[in-house]
């Protein structure tokens, strides 16, 4: 599933290519692409047809389209597979095509949603009463993402500790720190030599400090290459991949070497995934006799 550096590549060719435009006509293709829109899809395109689309925003992994004037926005759920791409409107229809947005303009382009898995989709949704980031309303109790210049670092560091839970699952709980997936918490704890079930309420401020710099560092580093592409699933706006699994460090690597000790990399089970860590760089927390 995308994570932040995904979602973020795919935003900004978002707001290149479809802020400020009108939308004309929109054609749902199946219904469970718009199965979190309570209307179905003929509400749904009645009501986004003659608005203007806003700067799109996101936080953590989650995308939303604000409509301009509107306390309304359209949230993209990109699941597994799903794809925003702008396309020519005279590009073949892809296989897997839920939605297609046109525009009332002439600069050629429309915005498909497309969908292997159909586990995504689009639904609009009003603006959450109390937030002053324009967030819908069904994603208000997301935190903030660790690139997000509001961040709290102080706030997360107590939050840590009061939690008592492990390190990777503090990661990916986005109600703590949002945009963190499987992979980019391999690859920070990789960097911070800390295994993965290492119990947060012993982290000190500077080691939790020092995770959250490489968690920052390490999701700027996939920016800069577009994201992570494993297969065609996961593109941005234009369809190109991303090459920063190209660059991993942990995720992926069973029994390779570590490319800091040499150790050859390990794999476990874990919450119906997969932990990528190093056994001696990383080794496991002492159990209490």
């Amino acid at each position: 599933m995308p994570e932040l550096p995904e979602v973020e590549v795919v935003r900004r060719g978002l707001e290149r290519w479809v802020a400020g435009r009108t939308v004309e006509a929109v054609e749902v293709l199946h219904p469970r692409a718009v199965r979190r829109h309570p209307g179905g899809g003929a509400d749904f395109a009645a009501r986004l047809r003659g608005e203007t689309i806003g700067v799109p925003r996101r936080r953590g992994k989650y995308l939303w389209l604000p409509l301009e004037g509107r306390d309304l926005s359209v949230l993209g759920h990109l699941g597994m597979s799903g794809q925003l791409l702008v396309q020519p409107e005279g590009a073949p229809d892809e296989k897997h095509l839920r939605i297609r947005v046109r525009f009332g303009d002439d600069t050629g382009t429309e915005l498909r949603f497309v969908d292997q898995r159909t586990f995504g989709g689009l639904s609009l949704h009003e603006v959450a009463a109390d937030s002053a980031d324009g967030l819908p309303d069904v994603i208000a109790h997301i935190a903030r993402d660790p690139l997000d210049p509001l961040f709290d670092e102080a706030a997360y560091h107590l939050a840590l500790r009061a939690k008592r839970t492990t390190v990777k699952r503090a990661l990916l709980d986005q109600s703590l720190i949002s945009g963190v997936g499987n992979i980019y918490a391999d690859e920070a704890l990789w960097r911070s030599k800390l295994h993965y079930e290492r119990p947060t309420g012993n982290l000190t401020r500077p080691r939790s400090a020092e995770l959250l710099g490489h968690v920052r560092d390490v999701m700027n580093a996939a920016l800069a290459v577009g994201g992570t592409s494993f297969d065609s699933l996961y593109v941005n706006v234009n369809g190109e991949s991303g090459y920063f699994d190209r660059s991993l460090d942990a995720y992926g690597r069973e029994d390779e070497p570590c490319r800091r000790c040499g150790t050859p990399m390990r794999r476990r089970p874990w919450m119906n995934r997969s932990s990528y860590f190093c056994p001696r760089c990383q080794r496991p927390p002492r159990v209490a006799s």
